[in-house]
């Protein structure tokens, strides 16, 4: 078992510091992740050590398309999440709580070790929310980086500055995912906030990690043109003309099964509103 960090003891449990949820997790119970357990007063991360997921990936498809391109990176995923978004795209591992379903055991020398053997140059922390299996990630991410390895992260950002800024010194991309520019939908769809996430892409950018966004596109939801310029609004104001800016494509998924499919031409139009703003690198996703 593998102490959690980021946490605080709190009347009969304890309340996560992870991310801005701050769940209070009584004896025996879990937060909203699933990965994170309370026992005897202590916080612990069930999945650490345990990924459910391992791959060799084009690291086109995190997606990253100008950090080490032409290049496969080790794709690594444990169990949990710390948003909850209708129209997941992996909600069988995402969804589910750690021990739920099949697991391996990689300790973080091992992970490094597949990596060095297959000639891999880079380790991404991707399918779930790799935020959620912060000890995990941290560990192998320092190992990867004494071995001269880069490590890319793959996340919603939903997490507090704290554990955040202690893992940027070991992160070299990352690709963040901005569900729509819109408070309400974040809560209603998502469960989660948005000020959090737009902070903390700010702060990756200031730390120097190199970064690409992503806006799914979902029908009926966060397709509109209006909800695009927003979004194009703020990269616009806030420095990000130069980032990289993938609008993906929806099938239906998860809860949203009898949604239809992002439309081409959504995407098409989405592209051209950014060009409009100014964003230098617009790239089409799932066509």
């Amino acid at each position: 078992m593998e102490k959690a960090r980021f946490y605080a003891p709190d009347d009969g449990g304890v309340c996560c510091l992870l991310c801005p949820h701050h769940c209070f997790i009584k004896e025996g119970g879990r937060g909203k992740c699933g990965s994170r357990e309370c026992r005897e007063g202590h916080l612990f991360a069930l999945s650490y050590g345990k990924p459910c997921s391992i791959a060799i990936d084009p690291v086109e498809k995190k997606p990253l398309n100008r950090f080490l391109p032409g290049t496969f990176c080790l794709s690594l995923s444990c169990t949990g999440c710390n948003l909850s978004c209708r129209w997941c795209q992996n909600s069988s591992i995402s969804q589910v709580k750690a021990g739920e379903v099949e697991e391996m055991r990689l300790s973080p020398e091992e992970v490094v070790e597949i990596c060095l053997g297959r000639g891999l140059p880079s380790i991404a922390y991707t399918y779930t929310e790799p935020l959620t299996w912060w000890e995990y990630m941290y560990d192998i991410a320092v190992l990867a980086h004494e071995h001269g390895l880069k490590n890319i992260l793959v996340s919603a950002a939903y997490v507090e500055k704290e554990p955040l800024l202690s893992l940027l010194p070991y992160v070299d991309a990352a690709n963040i995912d901005i569900k729509a520019m819109d408070e309400s939908i974040y809560r209603k769809w998502c469960g989660a906030s948005l000020s959090p996430v737009l902070d903390n892409i700010i702060a990756m950018k200031d730390a120097g990690v190199h970064l690409e966004l992503t806006n799914l596109l979902v029908t009926g939801v966060n397709d509109s043109s209006e909800m695009i310029s927003r979004l194009c609004e703020w990269l616009s104001e806030n420095g990000f003309l130069a980032t990289p800016l993938h609008f993906s494509r929806f099938f239906p998924r998860y809860r949203m099964k009898d949604s239809s499919t992002t439309p081409v031409k959504t995407l098409a139009m989405a592209r051209e509103i950014a060009l409009s703003y100014g964003i230098k690198d617009v790239l089409l996703g799932n066509i």
